[in-house]
Formats: structure tokens, sequence, C-alpha cells
């Protein structure tokens, strides 16, 4: 499968981390930290405005809390946003190389924002209009997608110590995502958030192929009317004795 190399900026790989990782990683970071301290006083409360709830979006039209909420982590335990930042930093450094800052984050955040619809309608559709969400999970999920689509035959680490080719491994991420979200653990409702993130990564990313290969067939429709009307000329030039024609 191929990418547009027309979003492609150049970064030195001397440098370990380009622009956008580098400040989604260090944001994330940041705000975790305060919210780590935070947390642990009354003031941990206010943090509650920033998560996802289906009653402030769907009921009070908070939907600054689709792009906040990826920017909270659990304050309680580090596993959480240790997964994925290290998930961010191993899998979006090459895609943001490839496509450039602007087309990296406006991809995160599609994924983001689509994987929190994803959960706002189904906690809904289960009356779990109270509950908050936090997380950049979805956002990480599509990247794991377009990895495994651009680049399905390197090799990667699950879990960090078993090598597998990637798209091997967005497969079985994807099935364990969906396996738990019709499950019937409490978390299934988050796992339809990282499978939205995954879905919306997919159809973004079908479509941009699409439209880069009506591009390519255009653009070599194109060349061939030049060419045949470069022929033609010449046969016409030839006719009226004017000797052949050199392009």
């Amino acid at each position: 499968m191929r990418y547009d190399t027309r979003y492609r900026t150049r970064f030195s790989y001397s440098g370990f981390f380009p622009a956008g990782v580098k400040w989604l990683l260090i944001s994330n970071t940041a705000i975790w930290l305060v919210y780590f301290f935070a947390a642990r006083t009354e003031s941990g409360q206010y943090f509650s405005l920033l998560a996802l709830s289906p009653r402030a979006v769907l009921g009070h039209f908070a939907i600054w809390q689709l792009v906040t909420y990826l920017f909270l982590h659990d304050p309680f335990g580090f596993g959480h946003i240790l997964f994925n930042m290290l998930t961010l930093w191993m899998f979006g450094m090459d895609l943001e190389r490839d496509w450039g800052t602007r087309q990296f984050l406006k991809y995160y955040f599609l994924c983001g924002i689509g994987a929190g619809v994803c959960d706002i309608l189904a906690n809904a559709a289960i009356g779990n209009y109270d509950t908050r969400t936090i997380g950049a999970s979805g956002a990480i999920y599509g990247l794991l997608l377009a990895y495994g689509m651009l680049y399905p035959d390197r090799t990667v680490l699950m879990s960090f110590l078993f090598p597998i080719k990637a798209k091997y491994f967005v497969m079985i991420m994807g099935a364990i995502a969906f396996l738990s979200s019709i499950g019937g653990s409490s978390s299934r409702v988050s796992n339809v958030a990282h499978l939205g993130g995954m879905i919306f990564g997919y159809f973004y990313l079908r479509t941009r192929f699409l439209r880069l290969d009506v591009g390519n067939i255009l653009h070599r429709y194109h060349e061939w009317k030049v060419e045949r009307a470069k022929k033609k000329f010449q046969v016409y030039m030839r006719k009226h004795g004017r000797g052949p024609w050199v392009n």
C-alpha cells in the first residue's frame, strides 16, 4: 500500500523525536503530572470537566471534551500513560516522518475524536450518561492501524518482547478490542473507543488512498492525451512537408 510523499518533510534522523510526537509526549506527560498531584487534593475535581462525559457532550454541548479527554490519563497509576506514550513513540515517529507534522496531527486527532464519538454513542446506548472516559488510547489505536497498513511487513515487538510483523500485530490488537467490546467486561465501552479509533483511521486512510489512485489515473490519462496529440501533430507536419518533428 502506498502513501503520498507530498506530505514528507525533512527531519534529521540525528534528532530523536519529530515535532508532533515530541510535543504530544511532553503535553500528555506534563498534564498527567499536574493531574497526579491535583487528584490528591480538592482541586482534582476540576479535571472532571475535561473528561469525556455523554451527559456533558449531548446534554450541555461540551464538545471540547472530545479533544481534552485525549490528554488525561489515570492519575493513580503509571501503566495507562506509560503504554500510550511508549506506543506513540514507537509507531508515531515513522508516520510523522513520512506524512509531515501537520498531516500526522490531523490523523491523530481525527482518530481520537472519532473514538470519543463512538464512546459517547456506546455509553448513551446502554444508559451510562454519567460515565467519564479519559486517555489517548483511541488515537493510539488509530496510529497502530496506520502503521500496519503502511508498513505491514516491518517487525515490531508485541508486548515489547515478541517479534511479529506489523500487520499481524494490528490484526491481533483489533481482534482483542473487538472481542472485549462484545464481552461482559466492565471495560467493554472503552474497547469500543479503541475500535472506533481504528475504524475512523481505516476509512480515512482508504479514502486518502482512493484519492491518490484517482489522481494517478487522471495524471496518466492526461499524459496519454498529450502524447497522442504530439503524434497527431507529427503526422500533420510530415504530410505537409515540414519534416520530422523533434521534441
